[in-house]
């Protein structure tokens, strides 16, 4: 039992999972006082959905929110009675509550009483069906987009600028709106929504020993992340344990993950100072990395290597021989260039001061990961709750409190430099035996969930099983939740073309938070 459970009076039950994580049904009262009592704690919100529980029309919605604390995660429920539709509002203690309220409101049209920004999200009204998330989703000709109600800065000399929603080369689709004085940037609001998939719906239709397919490939940078959050949700759901050769795989392969995306991350940061070396240097260095997991795993990005039950790979002496030379590697390279990026002062005059987010502000806003380090929130799953293999590894939590780009970048390197010492060390322990159990399809009514600290910050994953052994619900949360709002502070007072580099220096995901 937590210190939440003793303040509230809450009974919560602790599920079958590697990590401290507890489910709990709550009243509305409970549900109200939950969050301040968490905000005092020093806890933080981790996610918050909805989902629809009604049997031939009877029953109600449900609100469920997931809080990080100390001694762990605790998922709280809320069931509506009857015919309600509303919910007591988080947003008022928890800023980034905000954004997942409306969403909320445009899958399933239960709303958080109290709360004034009404404004669509996800919903561009553009969908077949309203509220698809519903069990009975109305089907109808899509509606006529309608112009997006901006917050209008008005003032002698103020400006407009729209970017997007399309943009240049190949990123995916977000408008931005700008509103400046000269070059400076008085305020930013975000549109995402755009590349919206329906894969919360899509999960409804799939068998749980199916779906985790599903999940990786939610963001395809994050694919192993959203693999084990999944399974581990489906293994706690079924009372499985993946076998202990399996789960040092799956670290090996969530580090490397978080390689890839660090050395693709450094050459991009360093081209849009423009220093197109640094891209061509990194660029090869990728490159070389994927070329690798491809040979060793069967696909650049891993994908479908995190199965439930284990791996779906194993590997060989030669195979682990080759990952441990890669990393002697390229950290001999990556050593390198971070003393060009340290030196080059036309980079350093791009990156230090710019975007800069204050402690302070990251707290108050839950800025939460890579970039909640970089700006003295220290917080990495791998070092506060950590599970199998972790626990035997003794994660080196890599943090700083500039809260500019460049602490962004220091955090890159450190963070490169850590993973390449826990590959190393997870291809020298790596035990004997299975790579792979045989997991039975979960029972009617159960709930699971995962918790994985993925290389942009905590990935979630809920998963309730329904009457007939289907899927219910099953919520995919990405770290991108939290921060897009932040990004829209930290550009505030930096000149528009300093926009690139910090929306780059945080790289949040689009294809994971429009699912």
């Amino acid at each position: 039992m937590s210190a939440l459970d003793l303040d509230l009076g809450l009974s919560s039950t602790q599920l079958p999972a590697p990590l401290p994580i507890r489910h709990c049904s709550v009243t509305a009262d409970q549900w109200r006082a939950a969050a301040p009592a968490v905000a005092r704690s020093g806890g933080r919100l981790v996610a918050l959905w909805g989902g629809d529980r009604r049997v031939n029309e009877a029953g109600g919605f449900a609100v469920s929110a997931a809080y990080a604390l100390h001694d762990g995660l605790v998922w709280l429920d809320l069931a509506l009675p009857p015919g309600a539709l509303t919910y007591p509002d988080l947003a008022a203690v928890f800023p980034g509550a905000a954004r997942m309220q409306r969403a909320t409101a445009d899958l399933l049209g239960i709303t958080a009483d109290a709360f004034d920004d009404h404004r669509p999200w996800l919903d561009h009204r553009v969908w077949t069906h309203a509220f698809p998330l519903r069990r009975t989703a109305a089907e109808g000709p899509p509606g006529l987009p309608r112009d997006y109600p901006f917050v209008r800065v008005e003032g002698d000399g103020v400006h407009e600028i729209p970017v997007g929603p399309v943009h240049a080369g190949i990123i995916e689709p977000g408008h931005f709106r700008f509103s400046v004085v000269g070059e400076k940037v008085l305020r930013l609001e975000q549109r995402l929504g755009y590349t919206h998939k329906g894969i919360e719906r899509r999960f409804t239709e799939l068998p749980p020993l199916e779906a985790h397919r599903l999940a990786g490939r939610v963001s395809g940078d994050s694919t192993v992340g959203f693999a084990w959050a999944y399974c581990m949700a489906l293994e706690a759901a079924s009372v499985c344990a993946a076998p202990p050769r399996s789960r040092w795989l799956r670290a090996l392969m969530l580090e490397r993950e978080r390689v890839a995306n660090h050395l693709g991350d450094l050459g991009a940061l360093g081209n849009d100072a423009a220093f197109g070396f640094g891209l061509a240097q990194f660029s090869r260095l990728r490159e070389d990395w994927l070329r690798l997991a491809n040979e060793v795993f069967g696909h650049r990005l891993m994908m479908d290597c995190v199965v439930p039950g284990g791996s779906s790979v194993d590997l060989d002496e030669p195979a682990i021989g080759r990952l441990t030379r890669q990393c002697d590697a390229v950290e001999t390279e990556v050593r390198a260039l971070r003393a060009i990026y340290d030196e080059h002062a036309g980079l350093q005059d791009r990156f230090i001061t710019t975007g800069r987010v204050t402690p302070e502000l990251a707290a108050t806003l839950g800025l939460t990961g890579l970039a909640g380090r970089a700006s003295g929130q220290r917080a990495d799953l791998r070092c506060d709750q950590p599970w199998s293999p972790y626990d035997q590894l003794e994660v080196g939590m890599a943090s700083h409190r500039n809260g500019d780009v460049a602490a962004r970048v220091t955090l890159r390197f450190d963070e490169t430099f850590e993973s390449l010492r826990l590959i190393r060390a997870l291809c020298d322990g790596l035990p004997g035996g299975a790579v792979r159990a045989d997991v039975s399809a979960p029972a009617a009514g159960a709930i699971g969930a995962g918790w994985i600290e993925g290389w942009r910050g905590e990935i979630f994953v809920a998963l309730e099983i329904g009457a007939n052994g289907e899927i219910g619900r099953c919520h995919c949360h990405d770290p991108s939740w939290h921060n897009w709002p932040v990004l829209e502070h930290a550009v505030i007072g930096n000149i528009v073309p300093d926009f690139p580099l910090i929306n780059k220096s945080f790289n949040l995901s689009y294809s994971g938070h429009d699912l």
